[in-house]
């Protein structure tokens, strides 16, 4: 048994998991690897995803398992050479080993939720006028009279959008700070009610340019923006959760962090999510590989 560890980005994030399957199927018999097939009927590849991903969420570390062929003998780095010039667009080969551990030991996934409040802050959630009327509901009128304001009264018209964006900060904390968070999700059976604190490891939550996006080692890029309507044009900060979360028995899909802020602050509602995962891990905390 081989693992390969691969990334799913940009329009590949739209991929069903069955869509991303058979691309990789797809990809294992244009770089010219034979994979094991299953017996029976209807034989298929032994190839599988550890972690299933759901659609829009972007990755940097999932995990693939494949069994080559009997008389395939590949080294792992020319195994991740074959396949990247034919994988699709956003899927891209890492690495690829041979073993590793087994796949019950991985336990918590670190992830990265990017909530974008630019357009409820330029056009719902706008401070009254100075003057005391209220703020226009279009978003160019209600900034407009921000800057009106300031240039009467030489202030900083960004100082209520300031505040409020720390008020949502504090706010978010102290939501994720609490011992019980209940949620509803949807399962098989219906809409259930669960507890996601006790599935939480870690969390923090901070302000980023919603501009720029921090990569796997903490350091920010502005070459991956967050993706906006062609036509939005509006200033404005990002929240940034950063989380380890339940990966298997049970199961934390990082959304119902989100699905908490819209239950317990729907004045927070994001208008904007990203979802990234950014690193696999077993029981310990250590790397899952």
């Amino acid at each position: 048994m081989s693992r390969l560890l691969f990334t799913k980005e940009g329009v590949s994030i739209w991929s069903s998991h069955l869509d991303l399957m058979r691309a990789l199927m797809r990809s294992f018999r244009r770089a010219g690897i034979d994979l094991k097939h299953s017996q029976g009927f209807t034989p298929h590849p032994e190839l599988s995803i550890l972690m299933p991903l759901s659609v829009g969420v972007e990755s940097q570390c999932e995990i693939a398992e494949f069994t080559l062929a009997e008389g395939c003998v590949l080294p792992p780095e020319e195994i991740v050479a074959r396949l990247n010039p034919v994988l699709p667009g956003g899927i891209r080969a890492l690495d690829c080993w041979e073993d590793g551990k087994k796949a019950g030991k991985l336990a918590w996934l670190r992830v990265r939720l990017t909530l974008d409040y630019r357009a409820s802050e330029d056009g719902g959630c706008v401070p009254p006028c100075r003057d005391g009327s209220q703020p226009s509901a279009r978003p160019e009128e209600a900034a407009d009279s921000r800057r009106q304001a300031a240039g009467d009264e030489g202030t900083d018209s960004s100082a209520p959008l300031r505040c409020a964006q720390n008020d949502r900060i504090e706010a978010l904390r102290a939501l994720f700070a609490r011992p019980s968070l209940v949620v509803e999700k949807h399962s098989k059976k219906g809409p259930v009610e669960t507890d996601i604190a006790p599935m939480i490891r870690e969390l923090t939550v901070e302000a980023t340019d919603s501009r720029q996006q921090a990569s796997g080692d903490g350091r920010t890029d502005s070459s991956t923006p967050l993706r906006r309507p062609q036509n939005d044009k509006s200033g404005g900060d990002a929240v940034v959760i950063e989380a380890v979360v339940a990966a298997q028995n049970p199961t934390l899909n990082p959304l119902l962090l989100v699905t908490a802020i819209e239950s317990y602050l729907p004045e927070h509602k994001p208008e904007h999510v990203l979802c990234r995962r950014l690193e696999v891990y077993d029981q310990d905390m250590n790397v899952f590989r």
